[in-house]
């Protein structure tokens, strides 16, 4: 009889970063459509859900306590029956506003309190399974298999990523268009979610191995390290983080080189499925689903492949600039569709494609730099604090752009805007230095 330990990584691999992915798409994305679709007000909405990044960016302060207590398997599946709970419970709570509030945009979201509760426990659930899953892996692999799978994990993440921002989006708006219920078509879509996360945990109970390697408390020379012992080495892995050098430079670099892509993020879903009489594009949700959340993420898919193709060959130092304006310069054709606004859905298709392939390609640079700095006696531990920053960087700004939308008095303003704090990230990819060296193949 096979062993569960020996059991070949194809089993687990593709299933284990497709759920690591599910969760982070419905909290962060999801909740961006279902509360635009439900009349909460751009500024509210932004701010609100924009808050829900904070598990990604606190989590290195609970990360060792992942090693600490039980295994990293243990975690994996505690924290994606701890997620099936929270999404059944987020599909019970989803309210039903008054229909006249939904179409002019006034539903105020303290009717969502229940719910933004439910999905920060989620959020919560899946940066601790982030934090088990990315061990486990190096813990269950050898190597040399580390290397050949770390293509497949990336590969399945991003079909979580269809499947949450296109699937997910593409049901809820057949289910608007069949039911003429809203809130009744997000309900049903949450609870068929968390049906198929439940089987996929359920999956996993059987099939994800044991590996000898998984301990529940960190060795060094086969003998356990006492609590005060971990904790000092987690405050010593802080402070050299923040004594290396340029790191004043490295943090403004990880905190502005998005800052364009952080304050449209937020405002691209309702920008797409407001009426052409309040500025926006008038797309249903199914629309967004298929160009937004599929074609879009297929898109920065293949940009984000070319990109490493090109890193390999470059280096980092040389693709830094070439992938900077190509992240920042795309943003153009939203000040071309809020001023158009095109009817064509395939125009509306490629300019989301020339978008979304332009950000895949610039933010290979962005992931090469953290690996880059992170590099020392500490890696693992600065890698986990420069995610914490990129979080960061994602969050504050998605908080104040729908006040900001509202402060420049619509969408063409506001995108116009965007492209002027471009101008952040040519500033901080002039500062920032790098060995000629470094990524090339």
């Amino acid at each position: 009889m096979e062993k569960v330990s020996t059991r070949s990584p194809w089993w687990w691999i593709p299933t284990l970063y497709f759920a690591e992915g599910i969760p982070y798409f419905i909290v962060n994305n999801i909740s961006v459509v279902m509360f635009t679709r439900m009349g909460v007000p751009n500024e509210s909405m932004a701010l609100y859900t924009g808050l829900l990044y904070l598990p990604w960016t606190i989590k290195p302060l609970w990360s060792p306590f992942v090693d600490i207590l039980k295994t990293k398997r243990w975690w994996i599946v505690a924290m994606q029956a701890l997620i099936t709970a929270a999404m059944i419970f987020l599909a019970l709570s989803v309210p039903r506003p008054d229909g006249a509030e939904m179409a002019s945009r006034t539903v105020p979201v303290s009717l969502f309190t229940t719910t933004l509760i439910l999905f920060l426990i989620t959020a919560f659930a899946s940066a601790t399974h982030d934090i088990a899953a990315d061990g486990f892996y190096m813990l269950a692999l050898p190597q040399k298999d580390q290397s050949f799978f770390v293509g497949i994990r990336s590969t399945f993440y991003r079909l979580s990523s269809i499947f949450g921002q296109g699937v997910l989006v593409w049901i809820a708006g057949a289910l608007e268009t069949s039911t003429g219920d809203i809130p009744a078509a997000w309900r049903l879509t949450l609870l068929l979610t968390s049906v198929i996360f439940a089987a996929v945990t359920l999956y996993h109970v059987f099939i994800i191995p044991r590996p000898d390697s998984d301990k529940p408390s960190v060795e060094t020379n086969g003998k356990a390290l006492k609590f005060s012992e971990i904790m000092g080495e987690f405050g010593r892995a802080f402070a050299t983080f923040f004594k290396k050098r340029g790191i004043l430079i490295a943090l403004l670099f990880l905190l502005l080189y998005r800052i364009p892509e952080a304050l449209m993020l937020k405002m691209v879903t309702p920008f797409f499925l407001d009426n052409r009489a309040a500025g926006g594009m008038g797309l249903t949700t199914s629309q967004l689903g298929l160009i937004y959340g599929t074609i879009g993420v297929i898109a920065l898919t293949v940009g984000g492949i070319v990109g490493g193709i090109a890193a390999s060959r470059w280096g980092l130092k040389k693709a830094l600039w070439p992938m900077a304006l190509s992240l920042i310069l795309p943003n153009i054709v939203y000040v071309y569709m809020s001023l158009a606004h095109p009817a064509s859905l395939w125009v509306t298709g490629a300019c989301v494609a020339f978008e979304q392939f332009g950000y895949g390609f610039g933010f290979t640079a962005y992931m090469l730099y953290m690996i880059y700095f992170s590099d020392g006696e500490f890696k693992t531990s600065h890698y986990a604090i420069c995610t914490a920053f990129m979080a960061l960087s994602m969050m504050i700004p998605g908080m104040l752009a729908g006040y900001l939308w509202k402060w420049l008095g619509g969408y063409v303003n506001f995108f116009i805007t965007v492209m002027a704090c471009c101008l952040l990230t040519v500033a901080v990819t002039f500062l920032v230095k790098v060995d000629p060296e470094y990524g090339k193949k």
